[in-house]
């Protein structure tokens, strides 16, 4: 998949859509998401044009691999969610319903968050 520079993320990047930012460096973007799932509810984006984390991995930088995994961890501390625990999430295609063609990871936090999926059946 091609990565399209028209979408909400890069639109975001460009300053051309409003975000609520809490973080940002030379390789991420952090704002709180705009219909939060969780009390606190942030996304995280790279700076470069990555489709998805297949896309990411294969093909950023080392800075820009490091950078960003840096700003995840930063972003939780600096939202207060490292002592009582958070997630992060990263969806890819079509059956995780990755809705923004543009590689991004959510927090979640602030509340008890349960188990991550439901055991399979045997």
């Amino acid at each position: 998949m091609a990565y399209d520079p028209e979408n909400i993320f890069a639109k975001i990047l460009r300053d051309e859509i409003p975000c609520d930012k809490i973080y940002e460096d030379e390789h991420a973007l952090a704002f709180r998401d705009i219909n939060p799932q969780t009390p606190t509810h942030i996304l995280i984006i790279p700076k470069g044009a990555y489709v998805s984390s297949d896309d990411f991995t294969a093909n950023a930088s080392e800075a820009e691999l490091a950078g960003f995994l840096r700003a995840v961890g930063q972003v939780a501390r600096d939202a207060g969610l490292v002592e009582a625990g958070y997630r992060f999430l990263a969806n890819h295609g079509q059956d995780a319903h990755q809705e923004v063609a543009h590689f991004h990871i959510h927090i979640f936090g602030g509340k008890n968050l349960g188990r991550m999926i439901k055991p399979v059946d045997k």
